[in-house]
């Protein structure tokens, strides 16, 4: 099972970086491994500078958590089975929207976290890259 090699990593991060610019968006994009280990990251000129560690974070916590943020975020909330969870790991975990993991088959196999937009603009660059996945593995199989 292939896991997210540098060139996969850079062809997501230009995909959801081609979106984030048709939505008017600069923003910060980082691809993680399975582990959580950042692989690539890119800033666009003029994104704000605190997305820097907030898309590596939601990256991170897509992995770790094994789901979307946005869905951790709904389990977050006040009440919520997971409320209090972006207290743990130094901080680490993020339940803002734009985190999703990369799954090939039924194994992740690294995520991905964008953060520069409205939540749900976030999502929809996370969203370009994950649908571009299963393109580049049909495309290098190809080649």
């Amino acid at each position: 099972m292939e896991g997210i090699s540098l060139q996969l990593a850079i062809y997501l991060l230009s995909v959801a970086e081609q979106r984030a610019r048709q939505q008017g968006v600069p923003s910060s994009i980082a691809i993680v491994d399975a582990g959580g280990s950042l692989i690539a990251f890119h800033r666009m000129d003029d994104a704000p500078i605190a997305g820097i560690d907030i898309a590596r974070n939601k990256a991170w916590t897509s992995v770790s958590m094994q789901m979307p943020t946005s869905e951790l975020a709904r389990l977050a909330a006040a009440g919520g089975d997971a409320f209090g969870v972006n207290t743990t790991s130094q901080g680490k975990v993020v339940i803002l929207k734009g985190g999703i993991p990369l799954v090939r088959g039924n194994r992740i196999i690294g995520g991905i976290g964008v953060s520069g937009g409205t939540g749900d603009q976030d999502i929809r660059a996370a969203q370009a890259a994950v649908q571009a996945l299963d393109h580049y593995f049909t495309r290098s199989r190809r080649a």
